[in-house]
């Protein structure tokens, strides 16, 4: 299997407000404590492998990190996996927070 790039603006226009889907932040905790992405639930790259359960197969995943690089290796993980719809966000939280979106903490 394999895995899908992601545009910020795809992912804001198709995804964010409308598409149901599950937003993985594979940064590390204290990263994501700093701010992420809303609705991303945390799974560092480092559990990812122990941890895939808590992501559902049954709804696309997109993942998210700071840059874009740690995502395309949680990317290929889950793809790796089996998991049928997923996508890497490039340019991760950065791109996010540079075009003026919103950030949780």
């Amino acid at each position: 299997m394999s895995y899908q790039q992601l545009t910020f603006v795809d992912y804001r226009d198709t995804y964010y407000n409308n598409t149901e889907h599950t937003l993985v932040d594979v940064r590390t905790t204290m990263e994501y404590m700093q701010g992420h992405v809303p609705n991303a639930i945390n799974i560092p790259l480092n559990e990812l492998h122990r941890r895939i359960a808590e992501v559902t197969s049954d709804k696309p995943v997109v993942v998210i990190c700071a840059s874009g690089n740690r995502s395309q290796e949680g990317s290929a993980i889950l793809a790796a996996a089996a998991y049928p719809e997923v996508y890497n966000l490039q340019g991760g939280t950065m791109i996010w927070m540079m075009n003026g979106q919103p950030l949780e903490r």
